[in-house]
């Protein structure tokens, strides 16, 4: 016999918010004795029909490849909890993908920058053409292996697309990125070091409009499996802030009440797919 509303409620992401599938949730009382077991659904949804008895309990998420995770759920007087979102953080912590070259596929990457627009809202771009390498070296555990590992890549300044042909012509101009005069961006590392589970930061200068800067890259490791092609893929996720003012685009147009047109600082937002070995499969 069920209880309408009764039950258990919860959904299973990673950090990055994405659905772990098929996850299991497991409650116990305060005497350990396990009460329920659920596995989510491919969309990481836990969903349970079974009344439970009000009071306190532990909730333990599990997923192949994930390092388990515990909280407290209190069940309310009409048998349900709703435990919320839980978050699993992918098991090997501070790990890396294994050593070797890996090339950054741009087909199922992504390179893209926020602006702020007149101060209310945000132009979103991005970059159609680009290339990179990924260098692991051996043992990252020590600081000799971080040093020897290393990012490069290479971005076609004119394959910028904001989905409006006019502001993309202005980007390109003298104004911004002056494509005609500086036809690559280009990124290189100059270190690594770990910022927490699964998140480092990527030290590294930016060649941007004829002017080199450090910039370093906010990086979380996403994990690494099998693709359908027989090959081996890593993913990443990084961000960055730039000012305009630091690679030499000064230009501003002022609106109102002082407001400018484009914010000077720039977010940058990258989604990285990249295949073991030093050449992308024929797909």
């Amino acid at each position: 016999m069920t209880t309408t509303g009764a039950g258990l409620r919860a959904r299973v992401r990673t950090r990055d918010g994405w659905a772990v599938q098929h996850a299991v949730l497991t409650m116990t009382d305060m005497q350990g004795a396990q009460v329920l077991r659920v596995q989510a659904d491919e969309d990481g949804a836990v969903h349970s029909d079974q009344p439970l008895a009000p009071g306190p309990y532990t909730v333990i998420a599990t997923a192949v490849g994930y390092a388990p995770a515990a909280s407290t759920a209190i069940v309310t007087a009409s048998g349900r909890a709703d435990v919320g979102t839980v978050v699993l953080a992918r098991q090997g912590g501070v790990e890396l993908p294994p050593p070797g070259a890996w090339t950054i596929d741009p087909m199922h990457s992504s390179v893209g920058a926020v602006a702020q627009h007149l101060g209310i809202s945000s132009v979103r771009g991005r970059f159609t053409e680009f290339s990179g390498r990924i260098e692991i070296a051996e043992n990252t555990t020590s600081p000799e292996g971080l040093a020897k590992s290393s990012v490069e890549a290479v971005i076609r300044a004119d394959s910028i697309d904001t989905g409006n042909a006019m502001r993309d012509g202005h980007l390109k101009s003298a104004d911004f990125l002056d494509v005609e005069s500086f036809p690559e961006i280009t990124y290189r590392s100059t270190g690594l070091e770990p910022a927490g589970a699964d998140r480092w930061t990527v030290h590294g200068d930016l060649a941007l409009r004829g002017v080199l800067r450090p910039v370093d890259l906010d990086l979380t490791y996403l994990g690494t499996g099998p693709d359908p092609w027989g090959g081996t893929r890593a993913a990443f996720r990084a961000t960055a802030e730039l000012r305009r003012e630091e690679f030499a685009m000064n230009y501003n147009q002022v609106v109102a009440a002082g407001i400018a047109a484009i914010g000077t600082t720039l977010r940058v937002e990258l989604d990285i797919q990249a295949v073991q070995g030093t050449e992308l499969p024929g797909l």
